[in-house]
């Protein structure tokens, strides 16, 4: 079973927001050339509200704006893999976790990075693998193999533990919206969901497939979510507060 050390983060270090337009860290035409041509890709996300995404490459980690397309900043680190970059809007607030060849730092721990120090001001230690990780401006959703964690974001106090069936993709997903917390993520049995409305105070289980769970989101304010099966014929959406299945598309 895994378990979590916390390192508390200064709590005023979640403020401040990152300008998209300038480079914080400007790279010369060549470096970037070089650096890219080392690079291998690790990780892809968008951030909460799908304006940028974060690449986690063997050098490091990248993160893009959408539109207009163009890459706002990177961080190399000197041959140091970068498995998970999960950002927190546009915020200098990023969690960290190694990957690839030559992990920049353990598979098994979320590190809570501070851009605006340059420096990591925090940590989430486990003994397993992190497979994934999500964050809301008040949560961090820490994701094992067999279990899913959730702290408070300021002083990184356990408040909940999931156990999951085996979820070595690390499928999670969580609300966005301010005034609610909803939380999605595999159930016991293959299939089936488990949706945790925490405002409500309320779990529940959606027998969504005959098959494993392959993928699937939540509405910003996790009022439905979208489902789909790794026999891949067909995504099902449901109400998150009654379980029922609200439409059905081949």
């Amino acid at each position: 079973m895994a378990t979590a050390t916390t390192v508390s983060p200064p709590g005023s270090s979640t403020s401040p927001m990152l300008d998209p337009s300038p480079d914080p860290n400007p790279t010369s035409p060549s470096s970037t050339e070089t650096a890219s041509e080392k690079s291998s890709l690790l990780y892809v996300s968008f951030n909460q509200d799908f304006g940028c995404f974060a690449c986690g490459t063997e050098q490091g980690f990248q993160v893009y704006n959408c539109d207009p397309f163009r890459e706002t900043f990177r961080r190399d680190f000197n041959n140091g893999g970068i498995g998970v970059v999960e950002m927190l809007f546009r915020c200098n607030i990023l969690a960290l976790v190694g990957g690839g060849s030559n992990p920049q730092y353990p598979p098994n721990k979320v590190m809570i990075w501070d851009d605006h120090q340059s420096r990591c001001i925090g940590e989430l230690s486990f003994r397993s693998e992190v497979r994934a990780v999500k964050l809301r401006r008040d949560r961090i959703v820490v994701v094992l193999e067999h279990k899913i964690y959730v702290y408070n974001f300021v002083d990184l106090k356990l408040l909940h533990q999931i156990e999951t069936m085996a979820n070595p993709k690390g499928l999670c997903a969580v609300s966005h919206a301010p005034n609610s917390f909803v939380l999605a993520c595999p159930g016991l049995h293959r299939g089936q969901m488990r949706v945790e409305h925490y405002g409500l105070k309320r779990t529940k289980f959606i027998t969504a497939h005959d098959s494993r769970i392959a993928c699937f989101a939540l509405t910003l304010d996790g009022s439905l979510l979208a489902t789909s099966s790794t026999k891949g014929t067909l995504i099902r959406i449901f109400n998150t507060l009654d379980a029922t299945r609200l439409q059905e598309c081949n």
